[in-house]
């Protein structure tokens, strides 16, 4: 899978074939771009870095600030004005924006900082970035966990030169900028310095390194030089008093001639930033020696799942695709700035909204380990913050996405309390898990049955769900048995004559979007509903079976042209995250094969190969990692252990799961393809016994195995009557 990543997917406008058939009914209302960039990145690591041109929202390309339709370009080319550090990933409208320290390369005087110089001879693949700037400057970049190393290919010049800026972090758009609230430098040694920036509460400490003993090494303010100082402090930075400051190494250079400039990142102070330098260039103090480290370690990881296909195209989807999964969130051991153990933390959860259903589950099966280390810094976070974050990044404040949704860190524990998978403190665990159900809307909650946002009453009611599982792990079954009832009052969300979610308010959506999500009790859902058959029609009206083809909103769209789409009450086509799982509503009333054409439509017509290969924001791999599971036949039911089974667009796959390898086999096989015919389930088997029902265990699975999957080209009866499991109350699931 290494080799078929292609980092620039999703860097650019939706550029998709033309949609047909079901796919051409749904509307998308979010950007139609997936806001990824191409930079050098480490598997869920605590540094990035890319080219920096400003644009939204990564500060990588062209882009200006969009949350509606197509987006609007602040350039016609690729620019840099140079490298900074730490990028989101695919988000969206996050107003936390980081691309701090950046690095340019010059042979122009110091007062040409800030331009901008176009980007030539682009590559990227995992953990390296590269690109010549138009002054003829070849940049390359790698990084490591929580480091990066620069190398500069200069051309001959008597005057050339390496620019680190320390005032700058942000984006170049309105209200894009971050501004340091204290800083301070310091000239160590020669070709040695230290940096730290304050920026939203949050102490980000640099250690950098320059290779050539020989060049001068200068503070620099206002773009003036300060050649006989060696350090500089900042105490109190306004908008209005921030000018520009940081070092610089110059000095002459041969044609040909590379410079290295190693940075070490830390969130306590210069002296562990140094020490997370040393420690990730343990293979050589070089940048081929870092680079070789990291394509080894994405080697590893990507490289074990594998996938038989003829296809070029789907390969590289399917391989870049997971190469976005594995970005974020970043995992920052003994990082806390705001809690002194050691231990694990992380930020960058942009947010538990976007990836609670898929990317999680992902990181369970292929990187166990990791999915521990990331629960274990929820609790930590949790300690420190006083909530189970819905979004957490590097900043210090109360979590801003709340109205989002509620209690989503839930199913994450439930899944892995369930697989018992080792490394947890449960006693640590329910503490915080149970006092996170009151917090923010959970005293309506309780109060009145309900709350609103109505789509929180359906969080918190599977929160109370997934908080029993682990209230029985430790043994506490009188807080178990207090969390039956407000796990049934998902039902009070409801309206029985629509069948629909009441109304409300929804966050980037509408009660269409929200009201078909995978419920722990589905068979309760559907008899509120009226029964199978009126479940059916509703899903099938909401995925536009027998609708007429829609028109996308375009560049700034005006609000009458939003409300028309949203009032079509129809499925998002993976542009957005509320209705992502809602393909597989339909097998709680036995009709798989309605999944199968959506999922056929969604996998061959909403992803593609080039820059323009998602449909919208990739959203920290939420997006990707959905097509990741899509893509292999299988969707993870969060918080339930349980994944359905649907028809996988791979005639063979293996892939990690939690303890040990699931290897995917078809018969009756036909490769899909835009337009081309679906296929349908006939028959499973697992481990050579038939499965007749439409799911499996997630213990089971997550143990591995063999799952065979015969195809055809008609719906079968399969999966119709054997149905995935609803809990009316949890008592009943013992």
């Amino acid at each position: 899978m290494y080799s078929d990543v292609d980092p620039f997917i999703g860097t650019e406008t939706t550029a998709l074939a033309p949609q047909t058939g079901l796919a051409s009914t749904w509307w998308w209302p979010k950007p139609q771009v997936g806001n990824t960039h191409p930079g050098a990145t480490y598997p869920l690591g605590m540094v990035s870095a890319c080219a920096y041109s400003g644009a939204y929202p990564t500060g990588y390309g062209l882009y200006d600030f969009s949350t509606e339709g197509v987006p609007e370009q602040l350039s016609d080319e690729y620019g840099a004005s140079g490298f900074a550090h730490f990028q989101q990933s695919g988000t969206g409208a996050i107003r936390k924006y980081y691309n701090y320290f950046r690095v340019t390369p010059m042979i122009e005087p110091l007062d040409n900082l800030g331009a901008t110089w176009a980007l030539q001879e682009e590559e990227a693949e995992p953990g390296y970035y590269a690109a010549t700037l138009e002054n003829g400057i070849r940049a390359e970049i790698t990084v490591g966990p929580k480091s990066a190393v620069h190398r500069y290919t200069f051309p001959k010049h008597g005057s050339s030169r390496v620019v680190v800026d320390v005032s700058m972090g942000g984006l170049a758009i309105p209200h894009g900028e971050t501004v340091p609230l204290r800083a301070k430098i310091e000239s160590v040694a020669p070709g040695v310095a230290t940096g730290e920036i304050v920026v939203e509460g949050a102490p980000l400490s640099v250690y950098l390194e320059c290779d050539s003993e020989h060049w001068r090494q200068m503070l620099w303010y206002d773009r003036r030089l300060m050649p006989a100082g060696t350090r500089l402090d900042f105490d109190y930075i306004r908008p209005t008093t921030l000018r520009p400051f940081g070092l610089m190494w110059v000095g002459p250079t041969h044609e040909g001639q590379t410079i290295e400039i190693r940075m070490g990142f830390s969130l306590r102070g210069t002296e562990q930033a140094r020490k997370n330098l040393e420690k990730d260039m343990w293979a050589g103090r070089s940048f081929a020696s870092r680079r070789t480290a990291t394509q080894d370690t994405w080697q590893t990881m990507l490289d074990s799942v594998r996938v038989d296909t003829d296809s070029d195209e789907l390969r590289t989807v399917f391989a870049s695709a997971l190469y976005h999964s594995l970005i974020k969130p970043c995992m920052a051991p003994s990082e806390s700035p705001f809690w002194p153990d050691k231990g694990p933390w992380a930020f960058d959860l942009s947010t538990m909204w976007d990836i609670y259903r898929t990317q999680l589950p992902l990181l369970i099966a292929i990187a166990p380990d990791q999915a521990v280390e990331l629960a274990n810094a929820l609790l930590t976070v949790c300690e420190q913050e006083g909530n189970l974050p819905i979004g957490y990044r590097m900043a210090r404040g109360s979590d801003r996405f709340g109205r989002q949704a509620s209690a989503l860190a839930h199913t994450f524990f439930s899944d892995v309390c369930q697989l018992e998978l080792p490394g947890m403190d449960w006693e640590w665990a329910i503490v915080h898990l149970q006092a996170d159900l009151r917090r923010a809307y959970g005293e309506n909650f309780l109060q009145d049955g309900y709350a609103h946002p109505i789509s929180h009453t359906l969080d918190l009611a599977f929160a109370y769900w997934c908080t029993r599982h682990v209230a029985l792990a430790v043994g506490d079954r009188r807080l178990a048995e207090s969390c039956v009832e407000p796990s049934g009052y998902w039902a009070n969300a409801f309206d029985a004559e629509s069948g629909l979610l009441r109304d409300s308010t929804f966050y980037e959506g509408t009660k269409y979007n929200y009201s078909f999500r995978l419920l722990h009790d589905m068979a309760g859902r559907i008899e509120m509903t009226g029964g199978d058959e009126r479940f059916v029609q509703l899903l099938d009206d909401f995925f536009g079976y027998g609708a007429d083809a829609v028109a996308q909103p375009g560049v700034r769209p005006g609000k009458a042209e939003m409300a028309q789409g949203y009032a079509l009450g129809r499925f998002e086509g993976l542009n957005n995250e509320p209705d992502m799982e809602a393909p597989w509503a339909y097998y709680y009333a036995g009709r798989p094969d309605r999944t199968a054409e959506v999922v056929h439509a969604i996998v061959t017509q909403q992803f593609g190969t080039g820059r323009g290969g998602l449909p919208g924001n990739d959203d920290s791999g939420g997006l990707s990692s959905w097509f990741v599971w899509a893509a292999l036949g299988l969707f993870p039911v969060a918080g339930q252990n349980l994944f359905l089974i649907h028809p996988p667009s791979f005639r063979h796959a293996s892939l990690p799961m939690a303890n040990g390898t699931l290897n995917i086999s078809t018969s009756g096989f036909v490769p899909p393809s835009h337009g081309g015919p679906v296929q349908y389930i006939q028959a499973v088997t697992f481990n050579g016994v038939s499965i007749d029902a439409s799911y499996l265990d997630g213990t089971a699975l997550h143990g591995g195995g063999l799952l065979h999957i015969a195809l055809g080209p008609e719906p079968s009866d399969w999966g119709r009557a054997h149905r995935p499991p609803s809990w009316p109350t949890p008592t009943q699931e013992n």
